[in-house]
């Protein structure tokens, strides 16, 4: 090979590394959960709720995962989703946040391949990153343009009105009054709503209205990220930052949880170890209901199963406001005939119930703990009230020894969302409010519930010795 030929060569060879290193770099998304994969960011990818939010400490990963999902929808490639042509936000708390986090990993992860237009806000089209971005044309797989416009929460709410989206992403927690007009944005279409935030600001209207999830909504849905999660941190170094922070900082900045000054009663509550799916409760296992009355508060009832380790089921769930007892008793019977729960000869059920019941009601000539025996639930109002032993029971059985012996089935939606709610006040005492379920759980606990014994099946050398002895007695 003569001196030319080897400079041609060479030239190629240094084109084709240049070519490699450019798609290398354009192919972000195509790398994205490939080499490492983590686990809570495809949990949210594959959830087909349509209000989904990811509660993480700083660098966990969470907002990687924001923006992978706004450029999979904006392309039309989505692994887990119905893929079209698509139109939605990106929303940060200001414009400086925005060009420094959500924009830059938006860009990050955009092949400037699929890019058909930049509209500027400020700054250079051909330097989007250094400036702030209004709106971005992408180019989709369906031959057509997918847009992803920016907003920022400082620039109020009257800014968020009048369009039609198919998604938008928060990038950290926003004003209710945007996230509010933002809901509007997604309505006609069936959009999506996904947020990925650090909870820094406490108990806000997302603490009650997606973590708690207070209106009950189908399609409100969350998980937690914390640093052991995201498998590029070193472990070493996560522990370290970790050891050098407040309880309160750790639960923050690490684990992305809702924190207060007062914090939480049940601190040892937690929807992944505690919460299950529902299964068929053996018969054996079926115990008693317990009840928490209430006529315009709302009446709450649970149905208790103990299995032969003495752990507690928590299996169905009633509650209703402002119905009579007579109402509350065929629905809960309804319930019972549902679930196969046993009850005696004359079809009753047992149950506990608060010593409250004892009273008459206005205009009543019987008490409500009578008018639920007259209605075929037969009640034992000798409960123990007792606050404080009863905290602590809970407390037992959902950790003993790092070992839970309270579960609960993921249907008893307002159980759960109570003992996640439940908070200390003033004093050494808890806040009195939305504690229905967790009274009769307390009553129930404080029952101290014996697990079932097993039935053994007798061989028949079993029977026949048994019958032996019997008739020997008998002589």
């Amino acid at each position: 090979m003569n001196a030319s030929s080897l400079k041609d060569t060479v030239k190629r060879i240094l084109a084709i590394e240049r070519e490699q290193k450019r798609r290398y770099d354009n192919d972000a998304l195509g790398r994205y959960n490939k080499d490492k994969v983590h686990v809570k960011q495809m949990e949210f990818h594959k959830c087909c709720r349509r209000n989904r939010w990811v509660f993480g400490g700083n660098r966990t990963g969470k907002t990687e995962c924001g923006a992978a999902e706004t450029v999979w929808l904006a392309r039309g490639i989505h692994p887990y989703k119905t893929n079209k042509p698509t139109d939605g936000w990106v929303v940060s708390l200001s414009r400086r946040v925005q060009r420094d986090v959500a924009q830059k990993k938006i860009l990050r992860y955009l092949n400037p391949d699929w890019i058909a237009d930049i509209v500027m806000e400020s700054g250079k089209a051909q330097n989007p990153s250094g400036g702030v971005i209004d709106y971005i044309a992408v180019k989709n797989v369906f031959g057509s343009i997918s847009t992803i416009g920016f907003k920022t929460c400082e620039s109020g709410r009257d800014k968020f009105a009048g369009a039609s989206l198919d998604y938008v992403w928060f990038d950290e927690e926003p004003p209710e009054d945007v996230y509010d007009e933002c809901a509007m944005r997604v309505v006609d279409r069936k959009g999506l709503i996904f947020g990925t935030m650090t909870p820094l600001l406490g108990l806000t209207f997302v603490y009650k209205r997606i973590y708690l999830n207070c209106n009950d909504d189908p399609e409100v849905w969350h998980i937690f990220m914390e640093w052991a999660d995201n498998p590029y941190l070193d472990a070493d170094e996560v522990n370290r930052v970790s050891a050098a922070m407040t309880d309160a900082e750790r639960d923050v900045r690490r684990y992305g949880r809702f924190v207060d000054a007062k914090g939480a009663v049940y601190t040892e509550f937690d929807e992944r170890v505690h919460v299950v799916a529902p299964f068929d409760i053996p018969r054996d296992w079926q115990d008693r209901l317990s009840i928490d009355p209430g006529l315009n508060n709302p009446l709450s009832c649970h149905w208790y199963a103990v299995d032969y380790d003495g752990n507690v089921y928590v299996t169905a769930e009633h509650f209703e406001a402002g119905r009579s007892a007579e109402w509350h008793c065929r629905a809960i019977l309804n319930k019972c005939a549902a679930l196969g729960w046993r009850t005696d000869c004359k079809g009753r059920v047992e149950a506990l119930i608060d010593s409250a019941a004892n009273q008459h009601t206005l205009n009543a000539d019987k008490s409500v703990a009578e008018l639920f025996c007259d209605n075929g639930i037969l009640v034992d109002t000798r409960v123990d009230k007792d606050l404080f032993s009863g905290i602590n029971r809970v407390k037992q059985y959902l950790m003993t020894d790092g070992k839970p012996r309270l579960f609960v089935f993921d249907t008893c939606v307002n159980l759960i969302r109570e003992l996640k709610a439940y908070r200390w006040g003033d004093g050494d005492r808890p806040v009195k409010t939305d504690d229905h379920c967790l009274d009769e759980l307390r009553y129930y606990l404080m029952s101290k519930p014996l697990p079932p014994k097993k039935e053994t099946v007798k061989s028949e050398i079993t029977l026949d010795k048994e019958r032996l002895i019997r008739r020997i007695k008998n002589r």
